[in-house]
């Protein structure tokens, strides 16, 4: 039986890492958490803020994912807006989702990444 979601895993282009280290550090305020030695020689950053796991894995040949996404909980999701757009960050908002406030934005590879809060909170 599936317990729960270990982490999600994002790709980045080759040498990509302290872009990537500047925003999800920087910016989503997550922490790096060291890769395993076996894979550390890999390249790419793992993040994490609470339960949340992020991983950003190299691939040589990089496309960003563009449909396929994480969607992250955040709370008071407007000061989170104004936060990514400070950074420059794009913020499209979408009020597709019964009983929810969101927006998508993307890392700065150009990975899609959804923001959501219940509007019930």
């Amino acid at each position: 039986m599936l317990a729960e979601l270990h982490h999600v895993q994002l790709t980045a282009p080759p040498g990509s890492e302290a872009e990537l280290r500047a925003f999800y550090e920087g910016v989503l305020g997550m922490t790096e958490v060291p890769k395993p030695a076996g894979l550390a020689g890999r390249g790419g950053c793992w993040f994490e803020a609470g339960a949340v796991r992020l991983h950003l894995g190299i691939e040589a040949d990089f496309r960003p994912a563009r449909k396929a996404h994480p969607g992250l909980r955040v709370t008071d999701i407007e000061a989170y807006a104004a936060r990514l757009r400070a950074a420059g960050a794009p913020v499209t908002w979408d009020d597709n989702l019964p009983g929810h406030h969101r927006f998508y934005s993307e890392d700065p590879v150009g990975n899609r990444l959804e923001f959501l809060q219940s509007a019930l909170a």
